[in-house]
């Protein structure tokens, strides 16, 4: 392998390996990307084709303006005339109205069961008793108040008429008219006449049978609409905060949404006198049937002035003085189109669905990353926390600005008023801030899953709830004048109600823009007070700026993404002194409430005495120096505290290959991954080239290579695309790093026939391993783990790969797990078998052997019948052999060396042949798993109750 350059990688060094690697996996994603860009450009077509078809339904003459057949001349034969008297009100918007219509000015008069009455929350008692509502004959109320009372009650006496004259050549001019039906946002038909509802006219005292029926001519018909009196009355109040109170704390009563005590209108006559008129109105806006955009004519204000005008000349002048109010009318108008923008009209669910499809996106992808311990991979191989969540946000942020480039280019292309009338800077701002928000939201939620699956269903179940929610629940609110505006507010931290209620800000001035002929959203819009957009975006950056620095926090405390969970006070740690010194020797703790005695053998005892004195003499000698290091999981559900590793002391020096055997459970994963970062010990530590597992382990990422018992590989990425990653990691470069890899993809057999240009998604199990351990040699890695790398492998492939881990040895400190005595005996200087959590013996194969097998294994395989002189004929050999294994006449025998000689067995085999048939037999030495099984099985762990 070739050498590192400069030892650790800098930041921007793992900053360019990240980007490269997110570089190439996003070009081997080209199809999902062109995928995902593909559904905003299909839900643009699909708005435009639904808007066609719509208009061209609308374009059709039945659809544009009243039409009927009538015939004119009496023959019998009609004529289709087309006019405002044919249409309903829904089609008046489209006819031409060269000549518009002359309407009766009308007062907004409350219905009789909502006018005003005395109530018990009102502290005025001069309105009438609520009795009246039964029998219908409330009348209606006007307030007043000013300077000058004297001047007010006088002005009052003649704002209603005392009678009305039907026959005057001044028609309807001299008559009071009023009705409660809703206003629409014309005058070009006024609903009054097409209501079921009575018209009133207003006068200040009605007589009994006080009900007329009127003519109204409309165009070539006439209209006839019957007219109920009703009775008007004043009261005076002594200041507008009265009046203010009365209009406003009487008109909803609770929570109910009935209207109650309705008032006409309310005159402020502020400082009017004989030499000067000046009045402030009150009027009822909510009958305001435009959306808060309409002349103030279609609320029948103007009659309320005509009165009090009248009323104020009639005291100067006389009696017979007054202003005339004769009719209303609108503006003429041409024929006009109708055209429903369905991207303004639907656009705040569909594009609210279109925009959160990247949440999912991003946290999957994060959530993968996890869930295959990607991230905990690159990090043990020197990937750092500030490169990874720089390049990692960057590249979700570079997606989603792509994303949304597209989306608001397709729209525009295809000529969407959703996009074309509102002001791109408005748009980019508020879409930037958003996408940032929501890659943020999806660092901090990846922290609660564990598993993709999971992830994408709850991810996709978001975003379609947060649309309906939001079109069938959250815009009624905002479309709600009357209700607060702090809920709105307090509603809109939901990130995905302040994104619906941004696109529902530029889908109503889009609509509005069109309708009308006007811009759309310009930034001077964000002043009005009717205007979300100013809210949205102040909310969105707030949060965008604390779920990023959460996210961040959880990540390193809470979750194991990172490795091992930090301290709370992390972002303190910067700030503490560290000593000078290497080694530093940790405090003994007691664990729980058991102090766990184990008697160690001399060998164990020996390696721990070897490695107190290193700790003490601050000996950097050695490349790994385990210090009495524990590890122990608290108990849970009523389970004792498992000890999985009891206090290992291990030293090994650069060049030695340490094998780690014991039985599953045994704690070799513990170790390992304390060793590696992803746990931190319970007590004791290690160190790793001089610095500590506990508080050094960025340090020792940058000179530690893994090659995990489970292959962590982006299946996307190639066998050389891996190793260039992990080779600018670990500070390779140029023509170092192309060399480093063509010789680790040689050495592991995976250069020739194009498999190092082949995806490892599509490699065997076998290649797949022998790129793991290539990824942990990359880049000379000083200390490297390997947890069972043979796994898998044919002979000809492990036996290559021994070649590999023997070769790589020379230079540097490796811990190897295996299964394997066979692999363990060829590539390990020493060994130590594990079991239950302690280290039971240390050496190197020989050794172990001849410490622990100092007796031969006799077999021999007879009948059944014969099973007694087997064991007599071992008896003769050695009266303390032992019997292990007996079965269907086959019986293995422990011999103990120095008791017996080889030529005395061959001697006593050949004898019983001639006595009984010998099926089989044979002697062998003890081999490294008998001294496996043989410890494992003496192995017996116990603890004394302090």
């Amino acid at each position: 392998m070739a050498d590192s350059t400069n030892g650790s990688s800098s930041f921007w060094t793992q900053a360019n390996a990240l980007f490269r690697k997110n570089l190439t996996f996003q070009r081997r994603n080209i199809r999902t990307n062109l995928r995902l860009i593909l559904f905003p450009l299909v839900l643009c077509l699909l708005l435009v084709l639904l808007q066609t078809i719509v208009n061209i339904e609308l374009d059709k003459p039945s659809n544009k303006c009243g039409c009927t057949c009538i015939d004119q001349n009496g023959d019998g034969q009609c004529e289709r005339v087309c006019g405002i008297q044919y249409s309903d009100l829904d089609q008046v918007a489209t006819c031409s109205i060269p000549s518009p219509p002359e309407w009766p000015p009308l007062l907004q008069v409350p219905d009789s069961q909502f006018r005003a009455v005395r109530t018990d929350f009102l502290s005025f008692g001069d309105l009438p008793n609520d009795s009246c509502r039964s029998t219908g004959s409330c009348p209606i109320t006007v307030l007043m108040t000013g300077n000058n009372q004297s001047l007010g009650e006088s002005l009052a006496r003649n704002i209603f008429p005392i009678s009305s004259n039907f026959n005057s050549s001044n028609g309807l001019a001299n008559v009071v008219l009023g009705s409660a039906s809703e206003t629409q946002i014309f005058n070009f038909l006024e609903p009054a006449f097409f209501s079921s509802l009575p018209l009133y006219h207003v006068q200040s005292q009605c007589r009994a049978n006080s009900t007329f029926s009127i003519s109204i001519p409309l165009a070539s018909t006439i209209m006839e609409k019957e007219i109920i009196c009703v009775q008007g009355q004043h009261s005076w109040r002594n200041s507008s905060t009265d009046i203010n109170n009365e209009l406003y704390a009487g008109y909803r009563k609770g929570n109910s949404e009935e209207k109650i005590n309705e008032i006409l209108a309310g005159y402020d006559l502020l400082n009017s006198n004989a030499n000067n008129y000046n009045v402030t109105i009150w009027f009822n806006s909510t009958y305001k049937n435009d959306t808060g955009n309409g002349p103030i004519g279609t609320v029948r204000v103007p009659r309320s002035i005509n009165l009090v005008s009248n009323a104020f000349l009639q005291l100067l002048r006389g009696p017979s003085t007054q202003m005339l109010f004769d009719f209303i009318k609108e503006t003429p108008k041409p024929e006009t189109e109708i055209r429903l923008d369905f991207s303004s009209l639907l656009g705040p669910l569909f594009f609210t669905w279109v925009i959160l499809q990247l949440f999912p996106i991003v946290l999957t992808a994060l959530v993968y990353e996890k869930q295959q311990n990607l991230r905990i991979m690159m990090k043990m191989h020197g990937l750092g926390d500030g490169p990874y969540w720089m390049i990692s946000y960057a590249y979700f942020l570079a997606i989603s600005l792509v994303y949304m480039f597209c989306f608001v280019a397709f729209g525009s292309v295809v000529g969407l008023k959703f996009f074309t009338l509102n002001a791109y800077s408005i748009q980019f701002v508020f879409y930037v801030i958003y996408i940032n928000l929501q890659i943020s939201l999806a660092f901090l939620v990846a922290a609660l899953f564990s598993n993709v699956k999971t992830a994408a269903v709850v991810g996709y179940i978001t975003v379609f709830a947060t649309g309906l929610l939001g079109g069938f629940f959250f815009q009624f609110f905002l479309q709600d004048t009357s209700f607060p505006r702090a809920w709105i507010v307090v509603m809109e931290l939901y990130p995905g109600f302040s994104l619906y209620a941004g696109l529902y800000e530029f889908s109503q001035y889009a609509f509005t823009g069109n309708y009308m002929g006007t811009d759309g959203m310009r930034w001077s819009d964000l002043s009005d007070s009717n205007n979300e957009m100013s809210h949205v975006l102040i909310i969105m950056i707030v949060e965008w700026v604390v779920v990023f620095f959460l996210a961040y926090y959880i990540d390193q405390v809470v979750t194991a993404g990172s490795g091992a969970r930090k301290s709370p006070l992390f972002f303190l740690e910067k700030f503490k002194k560290k000593p000078f010194s290497s080694f530093r020797k940790p405090s003994l703790q007691r664990q729980g409430s058991k102090v766990y005695v184990q008697l160690e053998k001399p060998d164990v005892a020996q390696e721990r005495e070897r490695v107190e004195q290193l700790v003490v003499d601050q000996d950097r000698s050695h490349d790994i120096v385990c210090d009495n290091l524990k590890k122990v999981y608290p108990g849970r559900d009523g389970n004792p505290e498992k000890i999985a590793v009891r206090g290992l002391s291990l030293a090994l020096s650069t060049g030695e290959c340490f094998g780690m055997l014991g039985p599953n459970g045994a704690g070799k994963t513990s170790f390992i991954n304390m060793m590696i970062g992803l746990v931190k010990p319970s007590s004791g530590t290690a160190y790793v080239r001089g610095l500590d597992i506990r508080s050094d382990m960025d340090g020792i990422y940058a000179n530690m290579g893994v090659c995990p018992q489970h292959d962590l590989l982006w299946e996307t990425l190639t066998g050389r695309e891996h190793l260039l990653f992990y080779g600018r990691l670990k500070n390779l470069k140029g023509a170092a790093l192309t060399q480093a890899v063509e010789e680790s993809l040689r050495s592991v057999n995976l250069f020739n026939g194009g498999v190092a240009d082949k995806q490892s998604g599509k490699y065997s199990g076998g290649m797949k391993r022998r790129l793991s351990v290539a990824i942990s040699l990359i880049g000379d890695p000083k200390v490297v783990y390997m947890d069972e790398p043979s796994t898998g492998l044919d002979p000809a492939s492990r036996n290559n790969l021994w070649n590999v881990v023997k070769r790589a040895k020379q230079n540097r400190a490796i811990i190897l797990t295996t299964h394997s005595m066979e692999e363990a005996e060829h590539l390990c200087d020493r060994l130590g078998i594990f079991v239950d959590g302690s280290l039971q013996c240390v050496g190197n194969p020989k050794e172990l052997k001849g410490r622990y097998g100092g007796s031969y294994v006799f077999t021999m395989t007879t009948s059944s019948n014969h099973e007694a002189d087997v064991e007599n004929l071992v008896k003769g050999l050695s009266p303390d052999a032992k019997k292990i294994y007996e079965i269907s006449g086959t019986q293995k025998f422990e011999l103990p060396k120095e008791a017996i000689k080889i030529a005395d067995v061959f001697r006593a085999v050949e004898n019983a042949k001639s006595r009984f048939d010998v099926q089989a037999w044979g002697l062998a030495d003890t081999t490294l798993e008998d001294v496996f099984i043989k410890v494992a099985r003496e192995a017996q762990p116990f603890d004394v109750l302090s």
